[in-house]
């Protein structure tokens, strides 16, 4: 008899999502995000941008106008007016919205940040534009996100708080008075976080992500986030869901795409990773720290998630970051 299918809702209800457990998922993988250029053109005009590169991840907000969103392979995305969209993965685009080629455009650098204009005469637009910058430790975490994160907030009421940071980004980039690039660095520092939240409201995913918004499972990963250093197993994190054993195994696995052992080895190496960037223990006192009695068990599975055993790891966030 075939097992039973657990399906991800197309549209997730705001209050499922566990806001305690994605605080501490952001907390386990670093991230910092910039505001750099504010477009404001008249149709017809082109925004291009290339493949970012490692650890960078470009994001635009849609303040005002419209567009077409269009990747290399073809596809084509209607965007307007509240959009958010974010490259996890750094994939080269360019956003496109008139006929005809595109008006030529200037760049202007104001005090805290690149002004972009063009001399075109049809609807108006204005795009915020920045990058998501991270190292390696937080790979782990793009990794579960698709290539395109797109979140529409127009009409949303639950999607307020981002619709109002938005707000607030571009009152302040249109600005020059004192502390504006202070406060366009925590607007902007804030926007990863919202940006993620009202993406998992919007779309039915598989991943650790996914398993924030299935309240199923929402006390197990709790539980993981909470005290890595445990030794969890299926029956004790069935438990917690007042679930069977399978029940809980298959349930997890189809909405995390993983088993939870796995998901438990991610966020060990992640939080493994946050303590030897912060210095202070050992090798063997991190492993300890997440779980692994043995500083060579610890080490042959660190190296595993992260390319480089953790010594080397800690050496070269130093060498970047003297």
């Amino acid at each position: 008899m075939p097992g039973r299918r657990y399906n991800l809702p197309d549209r997730l209800n705001h209050s499922v999502i566990d806001l305690d457990s994605l605080s501490r998922l952001l907390t386990l993988y670093p991230l910092q995000t910039a505001l750099t250029i504010r477009c404001h053109f008249g149709a017809p005009w082109q925004l291009q941008v290339a493949d970012a590169g490692p650890g960078r991840a470009p994001w635009h907000l849609v303040v005002a106008g419209a567009g077409w969103l269009e990747m290399p392979d073809g596809t084509r995305v209607a965007l307007q007016a509240g959009d958010a969209v974010l490259f996890p993965h750094g994939r080269a685009h360019r956003i496109v919205a008139g006929d005809g080629a595109p008006a030529p455009s200037r760049k202007v650098q104001a005090p805290h940040l690149l002004i972009e204009t063009n001399d075109g005469t049809g609807p108006a637009s204005d795009i915020l534009c920045g990058e998501l910058r991270f190292g390696p430790e937080a790979e782990p975490l793009l990794r579960t996100l698709p290539e395109t994160v797109l979140v529409r907030t127009a009409g949303e009421p639950a999607l307020a708080s981002l619709q109002a940071l938005i707000a607030l980004l571009q009152q302040e980039a249109q600005g020059e008075r004192p502390g504006t690039a202070a406060i366009l660095a925590q607007l902007s520092s804030a926007l990863f976080a919202l940006l993620l939240r009202g993406w998992l409201e919007q779309s039915g995913t598989q991943g650790l992500l996914a398993v924030l918004a299935e309240p199923r499972l929402q006390a197990a990963l709790h539980a993981m986030l909470a005290e890595p250093q445990r030794s969890w197993n299926l029956e004790g994190l069935a438990a917690l869901c007042h679930m069977s054993r399978a029940t809980f195994a298959r349930l997890f696995g189809e909405v995390a795409g993983t088993p939870p052992a796995e998901v438990l080895t991610q966020l060990r190496m992640a939080q493994a990773a946050r303590l030897l960037l912060q210095g202070g223990l050992g090798t063997a006192q991190v492993g300890e720290q997440v779980g692994y009695q043995s500083e060579a068990a610890f080490s042959r599975v660190f190296k595993r998630h992260h390319g480089v055993g953790p010594g080397e790891y800690r050496r070269s966030a130093r060498s970047a970051n003297p």
